[in-house]
């Protein structure tokens, strides 16, 4: 059986993937998938970089703009919607782009990978783990899962609250690490024909690009962004804003630290979240690294994309 085609465009935050995806899926008929775990949210404009209507160019975008911030994203929303999304894309006869940052997500959608929604789950457990959270705080849940699970607490940010308790749930009922049994599930093969590129550029360019979005950010009102989501009950407490830049905002409307800390805060985070970004994909099976500082111009890393995916048979 044919597999049906598929390319990924992963790479830290700030390394310029929209624009490249936006220019490839004109060059080859694609449209694309957001891999985004914050721009999949209504009104979370600024503080997530969303790509704008006139950023798109014509090009279609899907899980853009589709939640609520008072719901939740997670591995298994994305996949079900992004295989509706693959489908769509299909059945019109154009190429699949997936472009984001979340690797976790890519990779579960990649591979169709089981990431045990339901296996370990143990609501008394969970209802304790919870109420640990918000009487100790993130970090003291997260200290209990790097004594039980080490890789796991690595691979899972702390503010990552309900990885955190799933991972704890996994382990707690399985006596297995959920790390090793994603491990396991990696080695399977995907059922798409693809090609995984990763983009990046040196780490002093990277970096003062992040600094000069975050200048941006408050530029255009991200205080106020987050105020008004404040106002209609948003809280920490909320999946969508313990996304970098709003949590550290909701602090210093909360008067805890100024605006200049909430500033150097979300830069230095944002930092060290594009190097682990780095080190998830370096890490992956299939990934082609597509290094800025190798090529002259977008139009040279185009032809070098383009020239793999006719090898690939992705495209003609």
């Amino acid at each position: 059986m044919n597999k049906e085609p598929l390319v990924i465009i992963s790479g830290p935050t700030a390394s310029g993937k929209s624009d490249l995806s936006i220019k490839l899926a004109k060059l080859i008929d694609g449209e694309i998938i957001s891999a985004d775990s914050m721009q999949v949210y209504k009104g979370m404009d600024i503080g997530s970089a969303k790509i704008t209507e006139d950023e798109m160019c014509g090009v279609k975008h899907y899980l853009i703009d589709v939640l609520d911030p008072k719901d939740d994203f997670n591995i298994y929303y994305f996949k079900e919607e992004a295989k509706k999304a693959f489908d769509e894309i299909r059945s019109k006869g154009k190429i699949p782009i997936i472009v984001g940052g979340t690797g976790f997500y890519i990779q579960g959608f990649l591979y169709d990978i089981d990431f045990c929604e339901s296996e370990g789950e143990n609501l008394p457990l969970r209802d304790e783990l919870t109420k640990i959270s918000k009487e100790k705080g993130s970090k003291a849940l997260h200290d209990m899962l790097k004594e039980l699970d080490p890789k796991a607490a690595e691979a899972i940010h702390e503010n990552n609250v309900k990885r955190v308790i799933r991972a704890i749930e996994f382990y707690k009922e399985t006596g297995k690490s959920i790390t090793d049994h994603n491990e396991e599930m990696r080695k399977r093969s995907s059922p798409y024909n693809f090609a995984y590129f990763c983009l990046t550029r040196n780490r002093k360019d990277l970096y003062e690009r992040i600094d000069r979005r975050v200048d941006k950010m408050i530029e255009e009102g991200l205080v106020e962004e987050v105020k008004r989501l404040k106002e209609t009950g948003l809280s920490k407490y909320n999946h969508s804003m313990l996304g970098l830049g709003y949590k550290e905002i909701l602090d210093h409307l909360d008067k805890k630290i100024s605006l200049e800390e909430a500033i150097y805060i979300i830069k230095r985070d944002t930092r060290h979240f594009a190097k682990k970004q780095l080190t998830w994909s370096r890490r992956e099976k299939d990934v082609i690294t597509v290094d800025r500082d190798d090529f002259q111009s977008d139009g040279d890393i185009l032809s070098f994309i383009t020239g793999i995916l006719k090898e690939k048979e992705i495209i003609g």
